[in-house]
């Protein structure tokens, strides 16, 4: 199976049923899907985005390539349709460590793709850019995202008091974080 750029768009990573590329401007509606979701963005810090916002995060973030720190990745099927994004933020460099995140559409939720999106990003972090420590939060009350983190090997390493303001109260949110002598690439995963 090849997995070729659409429309100029890189891609990084694939996984055995979703690649992860490049943003590209005509992403706008079906990220909107997703980022104007209450469901979807409850636990998030932002959201649920107005259409301006979401045209501007996926203007910013299809413009971001090539060279940078923060990776703003389309999670796609692999006929193409983008169901997510993931996120890889490359903090410290000289410490190599950095963070990842994830968002799904609300109807692919409960099939495993937020664990392969979590996966490919691991795959990623340690895979092509050498990170030693990658770590990743979590609202204490989003329980199906604190599982994903520990599906892919993840230890829970304390709890952020009031860490984000979230829609006008204080949120506590769970640190996991996993080394690279702890990860464990998975099969079907391949860097491009």
């Amino acid at each position: 199976m090849t997995w070729p750029a659409a429309g100029g768009a890189r891609v990084w990573v694939r996984g055995p049923r979703l690649r992860l590329r490049d943003f590209r401007p005509d992403d706008a509606p079906a990220v909107h899907v997703y980022a104007s979701d209450p469901e979807v963005t409850r636990f998030l810090a932002w959201g649920p985005q107005q259409w301006e916002a979401t045209e501007a995060f996926v203007r910013g973030a299809a413009g971001a390539w090539p060279a940078r720190s923060q990776y703003e990745l389309a999670a796609c099927l692999e006929d193409g349709s983008l169901v997510g994004a993931g996120g890889l933020r490359l903090r410290d460099l000289a410490n190599r460590s950095g963070d990842i995140g994830y968002t799904l559409r609300r109807d692919v939720w409960g099939r495993g793709y937020g664990t392969e999106v979590a996966h490919l990003l691991l795959h990623l972090a340690f895979g092509r850019f050498g990170l030693h420590r990658v770590w990743a939060t979590c609202d204490v009350d989003n329980a199906a995202s604190a599982h994903v983190l520990e599906k892919v090997g993840m230890r829970l390493e304390g709890r952020l008091r009031e860490y984000l303001w979230v829609r006008g109260s204080w949120r506590d949110h769970l640190l996991y974080a996993v080394l690279e002598q702890e990860w464990r690439p998975q099969p079907g995963m391949t860097l491009l």
